[in-house]
């Protein structure tokens, strides 16, 4: 996975002149932060030189976890083509760009974000794409996003880490309110990320929510800690995303766990593929996550004609069966 063309020299452009040596600091002090999930009442991203970190070395993975997540929902969800979206917590804009490739049509986004420094480079950044209408707001996560009209796309893309369990409960229900067609959660790929997914999927499916992805059902979680369930999408490194990180291979793999909770009906609830198949001459074994809510070791065979040739294509995260 890549960046878009134009973002990634709308990147380019707002990185030129920039040291390595700094980017490579802001790296480190951020991931610092967002690593030991620091909540100390400061942003996170907090002056231009760490927003510019965060676009060299973070939004590249965040990028492809977020065009993932909603590549999963249009798979889940052919019919639905939102024109409206809402994305809480924008940082540099991420989602804007991400929903655009999966959703052309799409035609206006609202984007809320606190911190000045990411969001004064998120506005030149998005000038650079083709959506008719980007509204970009100052705005605090847990006190200002009740204030706004309801949106077919509502997004929450790595903001819940950041928030204490009252604000996430009240910022849930509220960004629920708001949505008129399908809310997107994304969170890393940690047993922590996966611990806040489940508590946002249960105060959903109490408000009647449809779990449309990665879930095929709305029963209890069959993954057991120290298991956890997440995907992970693999990026692309440019040359000064290797640099600032100071790493040595041209691509890195983003660990990610998701929430997709519609008003609408799943038309049909397939099985999802839980981790890496393992494939030999003749087999394949899928880890399941099945429509009855429980999650099973699948041996599928040769044997299985169609059913076999379906597990051969499979990758993790997709789903599997009808």
């Amino acid at each position: 996975m890549e960046l878009p063309p134009r973002l990634r020299q709308a990147v380019d452009s707002a990185l030129e002149g920039v040291a390595i040596s700094d980017l490579s600091a802001a790296s480190k002090a951020l991931s610092l932060r967002y690593r030991n999930e620091v909540r100390d009442g400061r942003l996170h991203i907090s002056d231009a030189k760490l927003a510019l970190a965060y676009i060299a070395t973070r939004m590249p993975a965040t990028y492809a976890a977020i065009h993932a997540s909603l590549t999963a929902l249009a798979e889940r969800a052919p019919d639905f083509a939102p024109r409206t979206a809402l994305d809480v917590g924008a940082g540099p804009g991420t989602v804007l760009w991400a929903a655009a490739a999966v959703w052309p049509d799409l035609q206006s986004i609202t984007l809320l974000e606190a911190s000045p420094a990411i969001r004064a480079v998120g506005e030149k950044l998005t000038a650079a794409s083709h959506l008719a209408h980007v509204d970009w707001r100052n705005s605090d996560v847990t006190r200002d996003s009740d204030r706004m009209a309801p949106s077919d796309l509502v997004t929450l893309a790595y903001v819940l880490d950041e928030l204490s369990q009252d604000q996430r409960d009240r910022l849930v229900d509220r960004l629920w309110s708001l949505t008129s067609g399908v809310l997107v959660i994304v969170e890393p790929g940690t047993t922590a990320g996966w611990r806040r997914i489940l508590q946002a999927r249960a105060q959903l499916i109490a408000r009647s929510a449809n779990i449309l992805a990665p879930c095929p059902h709305t029963l209890a979680c069959p993954i057991v800690e120290p298991d956890w369930c997440h995907f992970a999408a693999r990026v692309a490194r440019s040359r000064v995303h290797r640099l600032a990180k100071e790493a040595e291979v041209p691509w890195e793999d983003e660990k990610y766990i998701y929430l997709a909770a519609s008003r609408m009906q799943a038309a049909s609830r397939p099985a999802r593929v839980l981790t890496p198949p393992e494939a030999a001459k003749g087999r394949v074994r899928l880890k399941l996550c099945r429509p009855d809510g429980i999650a099973e070791s699948r041996l599928v065979t040769r044997r299985e004609g169609d059913a076999f040739k379906s597990a051969r294509r499979s990758d993790w995260g997709d789903t599997f069966g009808s």
